[in-house]
């Protein structure tokens, strides 16, 4: 085990952690939600500058809280992708700083591995398992036979999960981000809206949201055209119907085929209430072991990066300080730099 700080930078929050032979000593996160809101979506270019004035605080607050020094740091980790290439470049700067500094590796990161990862703040991983990662940005299906070792059986063929939702809550006027006002109003509502399931009838682990959300706001916009309402929460309660439906159904499949020994929701639609229960009804009853994060696992945050980090520690994977950020990273090239 070792002194590990912890940068991520993908998206809308800064963050650096510092954690010490596995225990979390500091976790400081400053989010970008309230900007953003304004658009209704992240602003990559303004992520970027938000990034670039936070850092500096973030660490600081990070080290003092975690009362250590920058010199006692065995080694800097960060996320090197997927994500906003912007956003990214803003925290690799930082840590290369940091490495070439204090003459120490630099251990890049996986981002999604860091959402698996985060996990490990409950209890331990066991394997085989399955991890469903669903997010803003991505959505995945991951077998891991063995720790760090990954293997993607089906993902998003065009729309994630989270921008999905983030979509459909725009076209009924709910507030950015969508996941918890459409998980809260569905609850409230009926499935009376005739949608239609992706994907259905394909042998496939695969995901896909476009279609649905295409379907959606095309009949939104029908609807007024004939000054007739939209029924929202019916709408929110029709649409995460079927969303978090297609997750459960290739969770379920995967189980059966690939024998598991626990399921763990990974990413920020983990945070979802709906999905919460409905994977894990259908893992007990087939007495799967499940792990369901608690919500400060489920958003964006370096505990996570530092997890993962930990791991990369002893296994010796470092990069050199050329190494750039890849915004399209695929998960099971988590060591590879070039």
């Amino acid at each position: 085990m070792a002194l590990i700080l912890a940068i991520e930078s993908s998206c809308d929050e800064t963050s650096v952690a510092i954690t010490k032979d596995g225990k979390l000593l500091s976790n400081v996160v400053s989010t970008q939600i309230e900007v953003h809101r304004k658009y209704g979506g992240v602003m990559p270019e303004i992520a970027s500058r938000l990034h670039a004035e936070n850092i500096g605080v973030v660490l600081k607050e990070a080290v003092e809280q975690a009362n250590i020094r920058l010199e006692d740091v065995d080694a800097f980790a960060v996320t090197r992708g997927p994500g906003l290439i912007g956003a990214l470049h803003v925290g690799l700067q930082c840590a290369k700083t940091l490495a070439m500094l204090y003459k120490k590796p630099l251990i890049p990161v996986h981002h999604l591995t860091g959402h698996i990862y985060a996990n490990e703040y409950i209890e331990p991983l066991q394997f085989p398992l399955l991890a469903v990662v669903v997010s803003g940005g991505n959505s995945e299906l991951v077998i891991m036979e063995e720790s760090m070792k990954f293997k993607v059986i089906g993902e998003t063929r065009d729309d994630a999960i989270g921008e999905c939702y983030d979509k459909v809550a725009r076209v009924l006027g709910l507030p950015y981000p969508g996941g918890l006002p459409i998980d809260q109003l569905a609850k409230e509502g009926e499935h009376t809206y005739d949608l239609p399931v992706p994907l259905k009838g394909e042998h496939t682990y695969d995901l896909s949201y476009s279609g649905l959300k295409t379907n959606i706001i095309n009949l939104v916009h029908n609807l007024e055209q004939k000054g007739e309402k939209v029924n929202v929460p019916n709408m929110c309660r029709s649409f995460q119907d079927v969303a978090v439906g297609l997750v459960v159904d290739r969770a379920i499949k995967a189980v059966n085929e690939y024998k598991v020994k626990q399921v763990i929701l990974a990413g920020g639609v983990s945070a979802n209430s709906y999905l919460r229960s409905e994977i894990k009804r259908e893992m007990e009853k087939r007495n799967i072991k499940i792990i369901i994060p608690p919500m400060w696992c489920c958003t964006d945050q370096a505990a996570m990066i530092a997890k993962v980090a930990e791991h990369l520690y002893d296994m010796k994977v470092f990069a050199p300080l050329s190494i750039g950020v890849d915004p399209n990273w695929f998960i099971e090239d988590y060591k590879n730099f070039e």
